[in-house]
């Protein structure tokens, strides 16, 4: 039984790469008729399906970060088309749900840069020597 989880795991992580190219050759394109969208490039960083590919959580991020929120609710509000693309487009059993959130790992990373660089973290690591 444990031989499935693998295969599980790839098909898993191929069908949320051919979301995340779908979805981003769609805002690419500008075929969602919404002005705040048609007015920022959206960056599709991930997409990460449930295991039984009924939903799909899509991680965004505006480029520049800016007007995250803004970006987030025409993308929900955007939601029911964006799904009906999605299921015409990806072939699968059932049309994934879609969940936009805002990606954070890029601030993570460069808060993480900025506590490294700060002068205790430096002083702390530099002991260790």
């Amino acid at each position: 039984m444990m031989t499935d989880q693998p295969e599980k795991s790839v098909r898993t992580l191929r069908v949320g790469e051919q979301v995340r190219h779908v979805l981003s050759e769609i805002l690419q394109r500008g075929d969602v008729h919404d002005d705040v969208l048609a007015s920022h490039m959206v960056s599709i960083t991930e997409v990460r399906m449930s295991p039984d590919l009924r939903h799909a959580t899509v991680f965004v991020k505006p480029l520049l970060g800016k007007d995250e929120e803004a970006v987030l609710k025409a993308l929900r509000t955007n939601t029911a088309y964006l799904q009906r693309e999605v299921a015409r487009r990806v072939k699968m059993k059932y049309a994934a749900r879609l969940k936009f959130l805002s990606d954070e790992s890029f601030d993570e990373g460069s808060h993480i840069d900025q506590l490294l660089r700060s002068p205790a973290v430096a002083r702390d690591l530099g002991e260790g020597e």
